[in-house]
Parts: structure tokens; C-alpha cells; sequence
């Protein structure tokens, strides 16, 4: 089988990312993938979704995140021309792709919020593929172990690991129990190809710092890679992360968040951490301390009558009070 890579030049400096060589690393795994980089897209995520659909012939394919699967969202298109030339014959192709852009210009996080990035300083990364697992649930907590243990490898014995996880798929530079910033998120979202039903997983890591004003503004703090690997750049970082992220996908298909508990639980941010479970509007539902991440992946919290909660993916947005009081108060 030939290899189908396509790099589009950026209009500024160029980065060089070896495409083909991080195709020949894939494709073993994903037959028939293509490997893919954008100077400027809007949302890598949006771009292999509306592949998706039209592979399927269903341009009105409802997208959904796991937890919610028949729930539909609605999603902005690519940016007319922003990738003149580079598509080619994968329009309107459900085969495997990575699509990478050096800069994404309109990137969603979970509930639509926007995912800022600038040029250079920041990997974002889309990975189309069929994976049929039997339960969805936990798909971005494994995904986000997979990121973090290439980016920061487990040492035997440390208790403490650099990066922490926050449910269900934030990326964190750890500062103590329950505390830190974030470094990168994660964004799956699902659509059926006629029976099949196709997963997108979005990746934002923060390479390389933002001006002190622009990070202070940040709800969750802003943390960077370069703050512990001087080295980082995106396409070396890309590299770096690539296989191990297909391994544990298709690892996931295979064993679902059972395989990936154990490690998981080694970076949870919030285990044993106060919190409130939000829905989008800023409603508290349920306030408690969480507990270990359930067998399928769902958040448990303990309200203070002693009643555990269950909440899946995709419902509610999870804070952690202990944190967001000290922000206030240092504001």
C-alpha cells in the first residue's frame, strides 16, 4: 500500500513534521490512514466530523459525545479554503486520518467552549477512526492516560506524578493534592457512517508559554510543557504522543476503561478533593467530595448525607471548590 500524507506549507516559519514517517508508525495499526497537516483550519474535530457524514451520505448525521450517544450537537463547517489542494480524494472519507493544524482558529472544547490556540505554541490534533467497543464510557479518561504517560512516563515508586487528570478530560500540570493548571484537553466526538459509527478524538496540548495577562485571565490557570521540557515543539511533542494515543484506543476497543483504571487513578486531580457537579448553565446539582472513578469510567461524589452519585460524561461541568475559592480570593 502506497502512503497518503499531505503537508500543506504554513505561511509563517515552517515547522517540519515528518508526516510521513509518523504514517509509517501509524498505519500498521490503521490500515488506510492518511496523515494530514494544516497550516489553518478552523476545527480539526469539525473537519473529520463533516467527512464523516458525508461518507455516510447523512450530512445531517446528529453528533454525539459518549455518555450521550443518540444526543445531537450542532457544529460550525471547515473554513471555505483553508485547506484548498491538501483534502484531495479524502473528502467525504470515513477511512482512518490525522489531521493536524498549526493553527486552528475556531477549536471547540466539551459544551461548545472555545479552545484557543496560537501558532506554534500549541499542538492541536484531530484522529479520525471506527473503533466499536462495547461501552463508550471513559473513552477521554483513557485517552488522557495514554497523552500523559507519554508526555510524563510513570516512574516506579513516585506517588506523585507531574501531570494529573481531571475528569473527564482535562490535561493538568500538578501543584499538590487538587490543585494546579491545565495543560491541554481532550474532545471525543462520535458520528454513524452508514453502520459503523466513527470516533473523533481532539487533542489540544500547550506547548510554549502565553503572556503573563493572557494566563492570569484563565479560569483554570494556563501551564505549558516548556515548563518542564525546555526542548517541546509541536511536531516533536506530536511524535511523541501519536502511537501511543492509536495504541490506547484500539486498546480501549478491545478492554474498555477496565485496562486503563489503574493508571488513571495514579493521576485523578480530583479523588478525595471537594467539588460541584455544574450543569452548563451553572447549576449545582450535587455537591460532595469524589471518589475513585467508577468501573465505567462515570465520577462518583459523596454529598455530604453520605449518598454517592454517579455522573457520566458529557452532563455537567466539575469544579473543584477548594480551587476556585482560592482563585476568587487571590483575585
Amino acid at each position: 500500500m502506497s502512503p497518503e500524507f499531505f503537508e500543506q506549507p504554513p505561511t509563517a516559519a515552517p515547522l517540519h513534521w515528518h508526516a510521513d514517517v509518523l504514517w509509517q508508525q501509524l498505519v500498521p495499526y490503521l490500515p488506510g490512514l492518511s496523515v494530514e497537516v494544516l497550516a489553518r483550519v478552523e476545527s480539526t474535530n469539525s473537519l473529520l466530523i463533516e467527512r464523516a457524514r458525508g461518507g455516510g451520505g447523512r450530512r445531517d448525521a446528529p453528533v454525539t459525545t459518549p455518555g450521550e450517544i443518540e444526543a445531537a450537537r450542532q457544529h460550525g463547517s471547515r473554513e471555505p479554503g483553508a485547506a484548498a489542494g491538501s483534502f484531495g480524494r479524502r473528502q467525504d472519507d470515513a477511512q482512518p486520518c490525522l489531521v493536524v493544524a498549526e493553527h486552528q482558529t475556531l477549536g471547540h472544547g466539551r459544551q461548545g467552549r472555545a479552545w484557543h490556540s496560537a501558532p506554534a505554541a500549541s499542538l492541536t490534533f484531530s484522529i479520525g477512526l471506527p473503533p466499536a467497543p462495547r461501552d463508550w464510557c471513559g473513552l477521554s479518561l483513557a485517552v488522557g492516560v495514554a497523552l500523559e504517560d507519554a508526555l510524563d512516563t510513570p516512574e516506579p515508586g513516585l506517588n506523585s506524578p507531574r501531570l494529573a487528570l481531571k475528569w473527564p478530560n482535562d490535561l493538568w500540570l500538578a501543584e499538590g493534592p487538587g490543585h494546579g493548571r491545565k495543560l491541554g484537553g481532550v474532545l471525543i466526538e462520535t458520528v454513524a457512517v452508514g453502520a459503523r459509527r466513527m470516533v473523533v478524538v481532539g487533542v489540544g496540548l500547550n506547548i510554549e508559554p502565553l503572556p503573563s495577562r493572557e494566563a492570569s485571565e484563565l479560569a483554570s490557570g494556563y501551564a505549558c510543557l516548556r515548563e518542564f521540557d525546555h526542548q517541546a515543539n509541536a511536531p516533536e511533542v506530536l511524535h511523541r504522543v501519536a502511537l501511543p494515543l492509536v495504541r490506547a484506543i484500539l486498546q480501549f476497543e478491545r478492554e474498555g476503561f477496565s485496562g486503563f483504571a489503574a493508571a488513571y487513578a495514579r493521576r485523578d486531580l480530583l479523588r478525595s478533593q471537594p467539588v460541584q457537579v455544574q450543569t452548563p448553565r451553572g447549576e449545582v446539582l450535587v455537591q460532595g467530595t469524589a471518589e475513585a472513578i467508577g468501573a465505567n469510567g462515570v465520577l462518583r461524589v459523596r454529598d455530604d448525607a453520605g449518598v454517592v452519585h454517579e455522573i457520566t460524561s458529557g452532563e455537567v461541568s466539575v469544579r473543584l471548590t477548594a480551587v476556585e475559592a482560592a482563585r476568587t480570593a487571590g483575585r
